[in-house]
This record gives C-alpha cells, structure tokens and sequence, in this order.
C-alpha cells in the first residue's frame, strides 16, 4: 500500500494555525525577512511526510483564494522530496495543454521521474469567468479533458503537434523540454457515469468515492468501495486498459473513534476566530464536511487503522490520500505506527 498526504493548503487543510496565520496576512506585506506562513509550513509537513514512508503529496489547485499557486508550490517543494511523488492538480478549463505540458516537464525533470497530474474538471464559475476559463456542463467538460489528455501525452512523445479540436488548436506545436519519464501518469475522480468512462479511457489512477450517508460503516463502505473497482475494471477490460485505485481516508490515531474524532474536531476549531464559525448549524455543516472521510474506519487505534487498511488492500485499493490534522507530530506518529507496520 502507497501512502499519500495533501500538502497543506488553505483549500485542503483544516486544524492549522499557520494556514490561519497565512489567510490573515494573505492581503498584506509580509514583514523584513518572513516569508508566507503557509509555505513555510507546507515545507515542514512534505519534508517530514517524505522521510517518514509517505509516496505521495498532491498539490491542490485552487486559483480562487489565497492559496499559494500549486505549480510554483510543486516547484519549489518537490526538488527536496527524496522519496515521495509530486501530484500537481490542473484545471483543463483553465490551462493550454502545451502549458501545462512544459511545466509537467519541468517538474518532472527536478524530482527524478517523480510527478503526476491530478485531472480536476472543475465547478467554481466565478474562479473560472476570473481567470479566463469556462465551465462546460455535462459531457462537454469530459470530452474537453479527454481532449486536453490526449494532446498533453501527445506532445510528450511526439517532435511535433497540429491538432485542431472542439476545444483546443496547435499548429506545429513543439515541446523543447521532454519529462524525465517517458509519460507522467494520470490521476482522476468521477462519480458520474460520463466522468467514469473519461477515467476508464484517458487516466491511470482513479480515485474512488464511497457512498457514505448517515447510515454508512466501515464495512458498506468497503463493500461500495470493492464494486466500485469491480465496475472500474470491467470498463478498462473492454477497453483494453488497466487501472489503480486510490482513496480518500481520515486518518486520527487514538484510543477509541470517539476520541480521535472529538480531537479532530478541537483542532478544527481551535483556530477559528469567526464565533460564527462555532455555532451548532457551523459544527454540524463540518461535521457533515468530514463525515465521508471518518466513516472508512480509520480513525481510533493504530492497530484498528492498519487492518482495515489490510482490508482496503485485499481488495484492490494501492494508494490512500489520507486526510488528517496537519503536524509533523502527526505525520510521523501515522508514519511509524500505520504506514512503516501496514
């Protein structure tokens, strides 16, 4: 089992007091000699992740807020990592594939055949009509990314590209900067029928989602989770392909569920200067927010944790992007106690 961490980011984290640190000075000059808070801590986090057994780290894309821009954050953080794979997030809506193509390269090259590209089709318009994108509804936002997979491997591979598309033209398009591997993989999620075939036909990972309602165990969740993969491979086996599996579990070590739960919860709010943000609707709303995540049964005992991880694993799942509060005492007590005895 590949173990993989979200590189702490406004977007992505919860329960920290340097991604608090860093939305509150994010409209401001930052002091002599300080750089941002949030990159600061996204160093300390992949670093220790990275020497503590951890295979991956995505870098989310958010344009829409004050979160560091993932590209220049892979950059800069990935040519340190020794062990670990860098997953950059890209909005196809909102990027050129040879842009992209360049800069997969790029980083790709700086962490030794280390990089990834997490497809996002995305759905916040106002993040798009602000940076000059557009998002497509339906089956049009899945024939755009097919589209924009395709050409990125195409000019990975080829000396020169002329494609004329429904959403994108090159003419003679060069990529003077080939990645260091001969094609960085290709990761995605998709719940809808459309999403599922553009995986099954363009990506080689596939992150799974479980249904997970009010009801939802550990156990309907591992059982959802094994027809999901069984439905998966049988699209790929007609198409010719082969697929991995991922997924996205919360992760908190403690005596018992409750307790690891309840902490998780303190941690959240702990930083939280809105009262508003406290309130009985708010604590509800993130507990909702957090509940597909802690449902999968790997929240309490370490012990607890890496058996249903054997369970994940029996049945296809290779990777989980794990979710957790983000401390480097977190990341290595997870590293010694659930991923170097997994």
């Amino acid at each position: 089992m590949q173990f993989g961490l979200y590189t702490p980011a406004q977007v992505t984290t919860v329960g920290s007091p340097e991604i608090a640190q860093s939305i509150e000075e994010a409209l401001f000059p930052l002091p002599e000699g300080r750089k941002d808070a949030a990159f600061g801590f996204a160093e300390d986090i992949v670093m220790a992740a990275d020497a503590s057994g951890f295979s991956l780290a995505l870098f989310a894309e958010r344009h829409m807020g004050s979160d560091l821009g993932a590209w220049v954050l892979a950059g800069a953080i990935a040519s340190r990592m020794r062990n670990m794979r860098a997953l950059v997030a890209v909005h196809p809506g909102l990027w050129s594939p040879a842009m992209i193509a360049k800069l997969a390269a790029t980083v790709d090259r700086m962490c030794e055949k280390r990089m990834a590209i997490n497809i996002v089709n995305g759905w916040y318009e106002e993040e798009f009509r602000t940076f000059g994108g557009a998002v497509l509804d339906g089956a049009d936002r899945y024939r755009r990314s097919s589209e924009f997979v395709e050409l990125l491997r195409r000019l990975w591979r080829e000396e020169s590209v002329t494609h004329h598309g429904d959403f994108y033209d090159l003419d003679e398009a060069r990529l003077l900067l080939k990645p260091a591997s001969p094609v960085p993989p290709i990761y995605s999620v998709s719940n809808t029928d459309e999403g599922r075939e553009f995986i099954a036909q363009h990506c080689d990972w596939w992150f799974v989602s479980a249904k997970s309602g009010p009801d939802a165990t550990p156990d309907s969740i591992l059982r959802d989770v094994e027809a999901s993969i069984a439905s998966m491979r049988a699209r790929c086996k007609e198409l010719g392909r082969t697929m991995h599996f991922a997924l996205n579990p919360f992760v908190a070590i403690a005596d018992s569920v409750e307790v690891a739960f309840e902490r998780s919860l303190e941690s959240i709010f702990a930083y939280d200067k809105d009262p508003a943000n406290r309130s009985p609707d708010r604590v509800r709303q993130i507990e909702r927010r957090m509940l597909p995540a802690t449902k999968t049964g790997c929240m309490g005992p370490a012990r607890e944790i890496r058996r249903q991880i054997e369970r994940f694993e029996n049945i296809g799942v290779e990777l989980l992007l794990i979710k957790f509060i983000p401390t480097v005492e977190n990341v290595r007590r997870i590293g010694a106690e659930v991923i170097g005895r997994a």
